[in-house]
Order: C-alpha cells, then sequence, then structure tokens
C-alpha cells in the first residue's frame, strides 16, 4: 500500500458506533480514561514482549504516555512509545469494535507470564470513545518491529468509513483528536490534567503534560533568544499522575503513616482511620482490597441511597466512584479502594454486570471486613466500643439483610442491660452469664434505653436477678425477629405475655399467693370497661411496684413496633393487647373494693392509660385523661 485507502466499517461496526456516540456513555470525560487505558495496555505489551526480544526496546526512550492539547486548533494528542500496531492489526482492532487484542495477547503467554501482565482489555471499545468528543480522529502507529517507514496513518469521522494510508512514524501510537464545537473545553490543560488526576492518578506508566513555559524576563532578550530557540532542548514535560499505587504494593512495604496519608486524600478525612484491612486474594478471581474504618461518622452515613465510600479500579484505571455492588449497605461505612483483575464491565465500563465474578468480590470483601471487626472486637475493645458508638446502629442493619452472615454479625453487636448502661454487653457475655435454668435471652425494645429500662414489665426480671437486654434503637424491633436464636438460645421478649419464669427459681422477695377466684369479679369488670381497648385482663405475676403494664399476646406485635409503623406512615391492623393487674398494689386492692361502676370505668381507663404512657405511647385523648385524673384526686 502507498496510496491513501479507503475502507468501510463491518455493519455491526457502525451500529454500536452510533450507539456508543450518541446514548452509551454517561460522561464525556471519560474519552481521556480511555485512550491513556488503552496507551498503558501498548506499553504493558511492549514490556512483557522485550523479556524475549529485547531489541523491540530500542531508541524509544522511557515508557511512558503523553497528553497534549492546542487551544488554537482545538485539539488533543495522545501518545505513547508502546507495542504500536501494523496495518493489519489496525484494521482487526478498529475495524471491529468488538475485538479484544489484548485477550488474544494473554492467550498467546503462557499461564506463569499472563499472571503477571497488567492488561487493561478490548483497545477497539476504549478508542472508539474518541468520537464523543471528536468529530475527526487520526491516529498514527508503528509496531516495535517493524521498520520506521512502515507506519500506518488511520483517519476518520465516526461515520461508515475511514482511510488508511503508510507513513513514517516512531514506535508506538499517537491519537489526535479534533475537538466538537460543543467539546472545546477539553483543550484546556487544567481541565485534562483534572480528568487524568481522576481516572488515570494510578496508571503504573507516567502520564506526562508539557511544563508551564517560564516567564519572560524582557522584552529586550526576545531577538538574542530567538537564535537559539532551535537549538534548546524540546519543551520540558511534568508528570501529572501519581504513577503508583498504594494498594498493589506490599503491605510489608507501607507504613503506617503512608496508609494514613492515603485514607486522609481518599476520605477527605482530617483524622487517622480507626481501622484498615489490605488484602490480596488470589485464586479463582484475582483483586485487591484496601479499606478503612473511618475514626468520624460520615455526613451521609444514613443516607442509604448515597454511597461514595468504596472506589471501583480495574488494573489500576479508576472506573466508579460508588461501588455499592461490592460492599453490601450495612458496611456503607466503609471507605476505599478495591482493584480488580477480571471484573467484567460492560462494553463503557461504567455498569457493573451482575454476575460471579462480582458476586465473589463482595462475598470476599464483607467476610474480611467482619474479620477486621471480630479481630477489633477481640484485641483492642475500646477501639471497637468508639466503633460500635459511631457505625453500631448501621452495623445492626446486616443482621436483617444479610442472612449467610447472620451469626457473625450477631457475635458482633453490642447492647445496654439491666446490668450495664452503657452499649458493651456481647449476646456471647450475656449467654456467659446466665442463671441456672435460664433457657432464653431476655430482650425489651423501647422508644429510647432509657425508656425501656423504666418499663414495669422489667419488675419480675429484676426481682428473680434477670439480666435483661435493653434496645432502644428504631432499627431493633427488625433486629429482634430476624435473629431467633444466639448459640442455641431463642432470644424472648419481655414484653410477651407468656414468660416462664419458674425455673428461674423464688424472687428476692415472694410476695403472698393470690386466690385468682377472689379477683374474678373484678377482672370481669375492668375487660367490660376496656373491651374496646385490650384483649383481656388477667392478674400479673410479673408486677413487683407498677400497678399494671400492657403485654402483647402470643401472636401480636409489640406496641414499640405498632408506633414505629404508624410513625412511618404504615396502615397498621388494629391488634388488642394483654392488660395485667398487680393484685399487690394498694390501688388494684382500693379498686377491688370499689362497687361504684362509674368509678370503675375511670380506675380502668386510668389504669390502662398509665400502663400505655410507661411503656412511651401516647394517648388518644389526653385532655380526657386530665379530666379523669383529676376527678379521681378530687373524690380521693
Amino acid at each position: 500500500m502507498t496510496q491513501p485507502e479507503t475502507l468501510s466499517f463491518a455493519t455491526e461496526t457502525r451500529q454500536l458506533l452510533k450507539l456508543m456516540i450518541h446514548s452509551l456513555y454517561s460522561n464525556r470525560e471519560i474519552f481521556l480514561r480511555e485512550l491513556i487505558s488503552n496507551a498503558s495496555d501498548a506499553l504493558d505489551k511492549l514490556r512483557f514482549e522485550g523479556y524475549s526480544n529485547a531489541s523491540l526496546m530500542d531508541g524509544g526512550g522511557e515508557l511512558r504516555i503523553e497528553v497534549a492539547c492546542d487551544p488554537i486548533a482545538h485539539t488533543v494528542t495522545v501518545r505513547d512509545n508502546g507495542l504500536g500496531m501494523s496495518r493489519d492489526e489496525v484494521i482487526a482492532n478498529i475495524g471491529t469494535i468488538a475485538h479484544s487484542g489484548t485477550s488474544e495477547f494473554l492467550q498467546a503467554l503462557e499461564s506463569g507470564q499472563a499472571k503477571d501482565a497488567n492488561l487493561i482489555g478490548q483497545f477497539g471499545v476504549g478508542f472508539y470513545s474518541a468520537f464523543i468528543v471528536a468529530d475527526q480522529v487520526t491516529l498514527t502507529t508503528r509496531r516495535a518491529d517493524l521498520a520506521e517507514t512502515e507506519g500506518v496513518r488511520w483517519q476518520s469521522a465516526g461515520e461508515g468509513d475511514y482511510t488508511l494510508e503508510p507513513t513514517s512514524a516512531p514506535r508506538g501510537t499517537e491519537i489526535v483528536l479534533h475537538l466538537r464545537d460543543d467539546a472545546q473545553e477539553f483543550s484546556d490543560d487544567y481541565r485534562l490534567k483534572s480528568i487524568i488526576r481522576t481516572y488515570s492518578d494510578h496508571i503504573t506508566f507516567p502520564v506526562c503534560m508539557p511544563a508551564a513555559a517560564p516567564a519572560e524576563d524582557g522584552a529586550e532578550n526576545d531577538t538574542d533568544s530567538d537564535s537559539d530557540a532551535d537549538s534548546e532542548q524540546p519543551p520540558a514535560w511534568d508528570t501529572v499522575n501519581q504513577a503508583t499505587a498504594l494498594w498493589a504494593k506490599p503491605k510489608t512495604e507501607i507504613s503506617q503513616e503512608q496508609y494514613d496519608s492515603f485514607y486522609k486524600q481518599l476520605a477527605y478525612d482530617a483524622q487517622p482511620p480507626l481501622a484498615l484491612l489490605h488484602s490480596r486474594i488470589e485464586g479463582g478471581h484475582d483483586y485487591t482490597a484496601l479499606l478503612f474504618v473511618p475514626a468520624q461518622a460520615p455526613f451521609d452515613l444514613w443516607d442509604r441511597e448515597r454511597r461514595h465510600g468504596v472506589k471501583l479500579y480495574v488494573k489500576r484505571v479508576f472506573i466508579m466512584d460508588d461501588a455499592a455492588q461490592l460492599l453490601p449497605a450495612y458496611l456503607r461505612f466503609a471507605r476505599g479502594v478495591i482493584d480488580s483483575d477480571d471484573l467484567p464491565l460492560n462494553v463503557s465500563r461504567e455498569i457493573l454486570q451482575n454476575n460471579k465474578v462480582v458476586d465473589a468480590i463482595r462475598s470476599g470483601c464483607t467476610r474480611r471486613m467482619l474479620s477486621l471487626l471480630e479481630e477489633l472486637a477481640r484485641d483492642e475493645a475500646d477501639k471497637y466500643a468508639r466503633f460500635w458508638g459511631l457505625f453500631g446502629r448501621v452495623l445492626k442493619e446486616g443482621v436483617v439483610e444479610d442472612h449467610a452472615n447472620r451469626d457473625r454479625i450477631a457475635a458482633l453487636l453490642r447492647f445496654a442491660s439491666t446490668r450495664e448502661s452503657e452499649q458493651t454487653v456481647s449476646l456471647a457475655d450475656y449467654v456467659a452469664r446466665m442463671k441456672d435454668g435460664q433457657k432464653a435471652i431476655y430482650y425489651l425494645t423501647a422508644d429510647s434505653q432509657a425508656a425501656a429500662a423504666a418499663s414495669p414489665q422489667l419488675e419480675v426480671f429484676r426481682a428473680r436477678g434477670v439480666e435483661v437486654l435493653l434496645l432502644g434503637d428504631r432499627i431493633d424491633e427488625w433486629l429482634a425477629s430476624s435473629l431467633p436464636n444466639f448459640d442455641g438460645k431463642p432470644l424472648q421478649s419481655a414484653a410477651q405475655a407468656d414468660l416462664k419464669l419458674d425455673d428461674l427459681g423464688p424472687a428476692d422477695a415472694e410476695q403472698p399467693a393470690v386466690a385468682e377466684a377472689d379477683w374474678q369479679p373484678t377482672l370481669s369488670v375492668l375487660q367490660t370497661a376496656l373491651e374496646s381497648k385490650v384483649e383481656s385482663v388477667r392478674l400479673s405475676d410479673r408486677l413487683t411496684e407498677s400497678p399494671a403494664c400492657l403485654v402483647a399476646s402470643k401472636d401480636g406485635i409489640s406496641g414499640n413496633l405498632e408506633r414505629l409503623l404508624k410513625s412511618a406512615g404504615q396502615d397498621v391492623p388494629d391488634s388488642k393487647r394483654v392488660l395485667e393487674i398487680n393484685p399487690h398494689h394498694p390501688l388494684l386492692a382500693r379498686l377491688k373494693a370499689q362497687a361504684d361502676a362509674e368509678h370503675v370505668a375511670d380506675w380502668a381507663l386510668l389504669l390502662y392509660e398509665q400502663a400505655l404512657l410507661a411503656e412511651g405511647g401516647q394517648l388518644e385523648e389526653p385532655a380526657q385523661f386530665v379530666q379523669r385524673l383529676n376527678r379521681l384526686l378530687l373524690e380521693g
């Protein structure tokens, strides 16, 4: 071939190209990420082929990528001195959009070499992202093992055809983008540097841009300096990217100060992290995870729809800022990076495919994060207490959402109890100090921990020396329903009607026995007065100080859950609970002696409303309650 030749794209290529230019990419600036990734691919190929043929490396200088722009001509140029392409490879790799030169290259390597070949795939796909911002693209390339005169120039406007012509060219590939009128913002140095630092900061090869011109000393020297301009060295280049990825280094080569500095830059946090996880996973799927536990809660912690914690990289190329698919929502406090060697993406690399590789990474990172928290809880109790204060309520969501790891998460939970006012009690601690004969782990949910601690439903447990966990977070109702048992011990609500505590021995101060038959008339009167509000009224064996309390029936929901659902706007079916009365309380003794039906009705409603207030509920008619209370006080 000695003259320019016009060739047509394959039919499917034309269709996909139109889709890519107009629809596929949502963020226009990623064109530079793709072109730099392809350049890095070409440099990697040259380096590995150079192991067996050292002559390929001759005369090309340092392996690097150059990016330049011309704000007057409105062009962007991306150049590398990598392996380059022959004419046939240009037709094969660029003429067919779905062709993957990297895949073929990897297949040609032996398995041992392929493990070290850090390549990024599908050259043709990434290359065509150039047409998002350019109305004409010119590519000049020469393969390293060909003569300098055997270069190829490829040019296209992204329509149905392209031209090829021979040319002299240095080793590698140069791509010149002629920007569209609406994309001329990309012919600005600062804009390109920002994109490079965002997406390609950790590419292992230096990405260089022309250095800023030095300030002129004076106009009088212009004449003399012009004569020497041609003899000076070429313009200086500045390296824009870091050209290294901290997570890719062995852990033994990274200091704690480097970890802390990286975290602060990554998370925009002034404090060092509370803990970190750095793992390289190899096997069925290879990836690296560098994850941090912050020392302070992110401002958007409770916005489950807004997660910017984990950045996704593929071969050190930034892909996504919010890889929600790679960690479950209950670990959304984590910050860090996950860098995959074989994570599949769609052709734009912007949307993760839901397949076994993603599932494997998610599962592996979740297990390792839980292991990190387990080590923290076991070896550094003070740090874990701080973690729990910051993120404990978020971690509780895992019991509800992650059934596969439910037991591990349950072991990490911490609660307040009737013995410990702070949330330091683990379920393992509770089980270890259960009383002889105790068969269940008892808990009580309420609007707050203070409300739970003051509940009259705990009186029988205190009297028998039985510890009860106090759950005051909104999620605790769902947590308890999702955790039926721990270490073989069932969890049972202290607010359930049917409690069997006889096996726990007598109370510290036994109360005299009461003949239920003597109280049957009183119970019948109370039941009649409260027929519309409670399922039944019965004598209580759980109350020692309070006159009455409300408990849930066997299949009913707790009062706290009912209030939570109503506050969330849910339609909650009417569910009546059981009113238990304390026959040893003076108010009930007086009520039993009252014969006036009107007074009994007032007392019945007062007892019910007191019990409702004691558990943190709200009265439907507070004014009626006040009038009723005043009337009874005056009559008393």
